[in-house]
């Protein structure tokens, strides 16, 4: 398994968007770094949801259950999309603040390429991000 962070805005889609619709594709990623991670996504990958701009933390977990396949809302080129599934809610959500002043966390891409939508996260760095939020696998 491999894990990652995929961002949104919540005026443009949110947590709790996600939640109600369950099963959702991650669409409109137009960076090539992010879309090569987009398809590096198999199924079975955790992915934290991120609140950009407003909120900026780790508000959740969803799942990988559909690899990569074109974006339905791509005009044109060849950009591509995954569905993603609501895990979990972030029991208590991880703010940019508090990842900037962890100094494990230095190296996380999030605080490395900060512009980056889709961005790989490391096993330890998702153990020490779920720590901080409290997150547990679901049993």
């Amino acid at each position: 398994m491999a894990f990652w962070l995929v961002k949104s805005e919540p005026d443009a889609f949110s947590w709790d968007e996600q939640v109600a619709n369950d099963v959702e594709p991650w669409t409109g990623v137009r960076n090539h770094q992010a879309k090569k991670n987009l398809a590096a996504m198999k199924v079975g990958d955790r992915a934290f949801f991120y609140h950009s701009n407003v909120q900026r933390a780790i508000v959740g977990v969803v799942e990988i259950v559909r690899e990569a396949y074109p974006d339905p809302t791509a005009e044109s080129g060849a950009w591509v999309c995954v569905d993603v599934k609501a895990v979990g809610p972030m029991p208590r959500p991880v703010t940019l603040a508090e990842i900037k002043q962890s100094p494990e966390l230095e190296e996380l891409a999030l605080v490395r390429q900060s512009r980056l939508s889709v961005c790989p996260v490391s096993e330890a760095h998702w153990q020490v991000l779920c720590q901080m939020g409290g997150w547990q696998e679901p049993a």
